[in-house]
C-alpha cells in the first residue's frame, strides 16, 4: 500500500479553492481504475451512479441501487484507501424520507468505507442534505443537468440557458452552501454562469461540461480513457483511445489461439520426461 500520498480533507479542498488551485476528480468503478486514478494523483474519486451506463450496460443511470453503489465503492477504497472517495447516492435513495435518506447514506459510509455522498438536486433536497450534514455525513451537492432526472428534463440538454433557469440554478448553488455542503458538481450549465456561481461561493464547484471558471473538472474514467465507444459529448477530452487498443488486442488473441501460436514455448511448463513416463505406465497408456 502506497502511504506517501495523504487523503484531502474537505477543510483543504476549500483551502484549495481559496488558493486557487485547481482540484481533479475522476470516476472510478473498480479496484484497477481506483488504483490508477490515485496511483496518477487524482484529487478525489466519484463513485458515480453512471456505472450503471459505462459498466453495467444501462441507458441510463436510474436502475443503479444503493448495494449497486455500496459494492462499487468498497472495490474502489481497496484501490484507493490514500483518496477521498465521494458516492453517488442513486435514483430514490434520498427522496423517500429523511429517514430512509440517511439510512442510505450511512450504509454507504459504513459498508462502502466512502468518505462522502453526492446528492442530485437543489432547493428541493435541502431537507434530507440538512439532516444528512446533521448526521456527520458529508454532502457533495449536484446541480444543473442531473441525470437521475432525464426523463423529467427531457434528456441530456444544457441547463440555464435563459435568465429564470439560470437564476434558478444560482439560486441553487447559494442554498447549497448555506445547507452545508463541502462542494458542488455544476454539469451541462454554459460557462459564464458556472464561472459567475463559482465566484460567489466559498465552497469547491466542480465543473462537468461546465467550462474552466470552475474550481474543479470531473470526468467518466472510462470516457477520458477512450474505452467508451458510443456517442461521446462535447464536453469530454479523450486522452487516449483504448476501446480500439482493447479490441485490436482481443482480435489478435483470437487469431493466435486458432492459428495454435498462443500459447508458445515461453508461455508452457514442462515436466521431466521420466515423470511422464511413469505417469503414462501408472495409467497404462
Amino acid at each position: 500500500m502506497d502511504t506517501s500520498k495523504k487523503k484531502l480533507t474537505t477543510v483543504q479542498l476549500r483551502s484549495m479553492k481559496s488558493g486557487q488551485q485547481k482540484i481533479a476528480m475522476v470516476t472510478a468503478y473498480d479496484y484497477p481504475t481506483a488504483k490508477a486514478a490515485e496511483t496518477a494523483g487524482a484529487d478525489l474519486i466519484l463513485v458515480g451512479d453512471s456505472l450503471g451506463m459505462v459498466v453495467l450496460g444501462y441507458e441510463t443511470t436510474l436502475p443503479v441501487t444503493v448495494e449497486d453503489i455500496i459494492h462499487h465503492t468498497k472495490a474502489v477504497k481497496r484501490g484507493a484507501p490514500n483518496t477521498f472517495i465521494v458516492s453517488d447516492m442513486p435514483f430514490l435513495s434520498a427522496h423517500i424520507s429523511v429517514s430512509e435518506t440517511i439510512r442510505n447514506a450511512g450504509r454507504m459510509i459504513q459498508e462502502g468505507t466512502a468518505d462522502a455522498v453526492k446528492v442530485e438536486g437543489g432547493r428541493e433536497m435541502l431537507e434530507e442534505i440538512k439532516a444528512l450534514i446533521r448526521a456527520n455525513i458529508p454532502v457533495m451537492g449536484h446541480i444543473g443537468l442531473t441525470p437521475q432526472a432525464v426523463n423529467q428534463l427531457g434528456g441530456y440538454r444544457l441547463q440555464g440557458k435563459d435568465v429564470e433557469s439560470a437564476k434558478r440554478i444560482f439560486e441553487d448553488a447559494l442554498l447549497l452552501e448555506q445547507a452545508g455542503c463541502f462542494a458542488i458538481v455544476l454539469e451541462l450549465v454554459p460557462t459564464p454562469l458556472a464561472t459567475l456561481i463559482s465566484e460567489q461561493v466559498s465552497i469547491p464547484t466542480i465543473g462537468i461540461g461546465a467550462g474552466g471558471g470552475c474550481d474543479g473538472q470531473v470526468l467518466v474514467m472510462h470516457d477520458l480513457l477512450g474505452i467508451t465507444h458510443q456517442y461521446m459529448p462535447r464536453f469530454v477530452k479523450p486522452y487516449a483511445k483504448l476501446h480500439d487498443t482493447i479490441v485490436e488486442a482481443l482480435r489478435t488473441y483470437n487469431q493466435e489461439v486458432r492459428d495454435n501460436t498462443f500459447p508458445g514455448p515461453e508461455h508452457q511448463f514442462g515436466m521431466k520426461e521420466e515423470v511422464l513416463d511413469d505417469l503414462k505406465k501408472e495409467l497404462g497408456l
